[in-house]
């Protein structure tokens, strides 16, 4: 099925297994950012959470060349299996028309999603402005993909291995929507954040809902929930500095760079906190799954709300 981007123009093609109002999840947390024998687990973990918040989960991937809303179990298992790419806005294309199979990142999984109709995404946090841009221009397509598509997508804010300040400043300027829910600090990741503000605060799923379902009819852009890490989870700042200061120095004696640099830095954390980082990681991710299942579940009923206007390209 195809879907309309608010300007009229194509999207692209997607294989609609699973429409609104579900829940849309992205791959490469399973399939690059737990052990292999960790990933089915989690997808399951990850869906009992959706359901619960009473909507279905859809794992956004490539499959064989096909973007698929409601990837199932055996493919994903074939996925970690033999490993596969990441997929983000710019190699999509490229990966489709190969035939390849490949995990989305947060950007390529709100393009698949805002085509098949989906408008809540959960993930745990986005990318965007790498530390040190004004010496090596390094910006996630993350942040553009949200002034795209129209998906609100829960995280806990911004990657803390990133220069957070920066990103709030990006967002700002490309006029994206940035809420805390129950929070008035802007998250970072595995801390929740004092530094930076939010445009907006919500203590309440029926109000988030309402300007979710309101603004998304209304831009046709994406929205950025910031919902902070469970407090339990949260890595105090003590711990949290070492550990930065010391991957920081492992990943430039590698050399790593470009999109290298994310994935070489979330290796030396999780092995200089002791897997610590990891599981501060997963902990957020559930937590954003349930808010995001809520707000799923609630938008549809909002009055007014007609999925932009189109028919659901999942039928």
């Amino acid at each position: 099925m195809v879907g309309e981007s608010s300007g009229g123009s194509e999207m692209i093609a997607v294989d609609c297994r699973v429409g609104p109002p579900a829940l849309a999840l992205e791959t490469t947390l399973l399939c690059h950012g737990v052990a292999r024998e960790r990933a089915a687990g989690l997808n399951d973990d990850l869906a009992k959470i959706a359901g619960a918040g009473g909507v279905p989960a859809a794992l956004i991937g490539v499959v064989q060349g096909r973007a698929v809303a409601g990837v199932s179990r055996d493919e994903l298992a074939e996925m970690v299996a033999v490993g596969v790419a990441k997929a983000n806005t710019s190699n999509l294309a490229s990966l489709m028309a190969a035939g390849s199979s490949a995990a989305t990142t947060v950007s390529a999984t709100m393009e698949i999603a805002a085509a098949a109709g989906l408008r809540v995404f959960a993930t745990g946090g986005i990318g965007g402005v790498h530390r040190g841009y004004g010496e090596h221009l390094d910006v996630s397509g993350d942040l553009a993909a949200l002034a795209r598509f129209p998906v609100a997508v829960v995280a806990s804010g911004v990657k803390s291995i990133l220069d957070v300040g920066a990103t709030r400043e990006a967002l700002e300027a490309l006029g994206v929507p940035v809420w805390g829910f129950r929070t008035d600090a802007f998250p970072e990741f595995y801390r929740r954040g004092r530094d930076h503000g939010v445009d907006a605060r919500f203590d309440s799923i029926e109000g988030l809902t309402d300007a979710v379902a309101r603004t998304l009819a209304r831009t046709g852009r994406g929205i950025l929930i910031a919902n902070p890490i469970p407090v339990e989870a949260e890595i105090s700042e003590d711990d949290w500095g070492g550990w930065l200061s010391a991957a920081e120095a492992r990943v430039r004696l590698v050399g790593a760079r470009g999109r290298g640099v994310t994935p070489a830095m979330l290796s030396a954390l999780h092995e200089l906190s002791g897997g610590r980082t990891l599981e501060a990681n997963l902990a957020l991710v559930r937590a954003n799954t349930g808010l995001g299942a809520a707000i799923a579940a609630g938008i549809g009923a909002v009055r007014g709300f007609s999925w932009l206007g189109r028919p659901n390209p999942c039928e």
